[in-house]
């Protein structure tokens, strides 16, 4: 049951987010050439959803619940990609909707993406790790002062 409900939640949110919103939104307006860059798009959309996948993986097998906040993890997920950085998902969603940009070159999909990373990074430090350091404490303010919020650390 908790892979169908990230399941569910995988395909409502982040195919909202990196997928419906910025395609049939934003995909419109004046366009930039961004030329041979356009071809990194590429593998911004592997990485990207090799990301979420990876981590939606991590969050049903290693936190015994899913991404959603109606079925949050019961255990503190640090493994796998979130032993680089604390918010894979987000990064992989960013990665996704870049490639939006580059591929098609609309502004708008560059203000999508901003706005994307700046409404996410206000919900993530206001609303989400005062939420996660209160669920799992200790254990949880040991993970912030290891691992960075954004940029991976890979060593």
């Amino acid at each position: 049951m908790t892979i169908l409900k990230s399941l569910l939640f995988f395909i409502f949110v982040p195919g909202s987010v990196a997928g419906l919103f910025p395609l049939a939104f934003f995909r419109n307006g004046n366009q930039i050439n961004t030329g041979v860059f356009s071809y990194l798009a590429f593998p911004l959309w592997i990485i990207g959803f090799i990301i979420l996948l990876w981590c939606f993986w991590d969050f049903v097998q290693k936190g015994k619940g899913t991404p959603a906040p109606i079925d949050p993890p019961k255990e503190l997920v640090v493994a796998g990609l979130y032993k680089y950085v604390r918010n894979p998902m987000y990064v992989g969603a960013f990665l996704i909707n870049a490639g939006y940009f580059l591929w098609f070159g609309y502004w708008n999909l560059l203000f999508y993406l901003l706005a994307y990373s700046l409404m996410v990074h206000v919900f993530v430090t206001l609303y989400e790790e005062p939420h996660l350091k209160k669920t799992f404490g200790l254990s949880y303010e040991d993970y912030l002062k290891k691992t960075p919020r954004w940029i991976p650390r890979f060593w």
